[in-house]
């Protein structure tokens, strides 16, 4: 039988959780001072008179090369429970990681190819 009681710790954790953020922002918006000048809303470089725009366009290269570095980051964090527990979990869990790491070397392998790794 499915026992909602033993839940208690947990949905107390849910509910602090969940309440201190909603607090902080609260209690900073109360505390916050309100001054919209010039000076504020200015683009700040360093203490240095800003020179210029402050909207910049950036190559799509700089995206692409973040995101094919975060999915592989991923990637290890993944792996990682599997390396952790290898003898444990047995040869099915071992086929799934190689199916997982096959698709990501697919996937390198196309990233590569579509000359999203080269930097300039």
């Amino acid at each position: 039988m499915f026992l909602l009681y033993e839940y208690d710790i947990f949905w107390a954790f849910l509910i602090i959780s969940s309440f201190i953020p909603i607090l902080a922002f609260l209690i900073s918006g109360i505390l916050a001072p309100i001054s919209k000048g010039p000076e504020k809303l200015s683009s700040y470089e360093s203490g240095i008179e800003p020179m210029g725009d402050a909207w910049l366009q950036f190559r799509i290269r700089y995206y692409m090369f973040a995101l094919v570095f975060v999915v592989f980051d991923v990637e290890t964090v993944f792996l990682y429970p599997w390396a952790m527990s290898f003898d444990v979990l047995g040869v099915s869990v071992f086929i799934e990681a190689l199916i997982f790491v096959l698709i990501l070397i697919v996937g390198s392998v196309y990233a590569w190819r579509k000359g999203a790794l080269e930097w300039s």
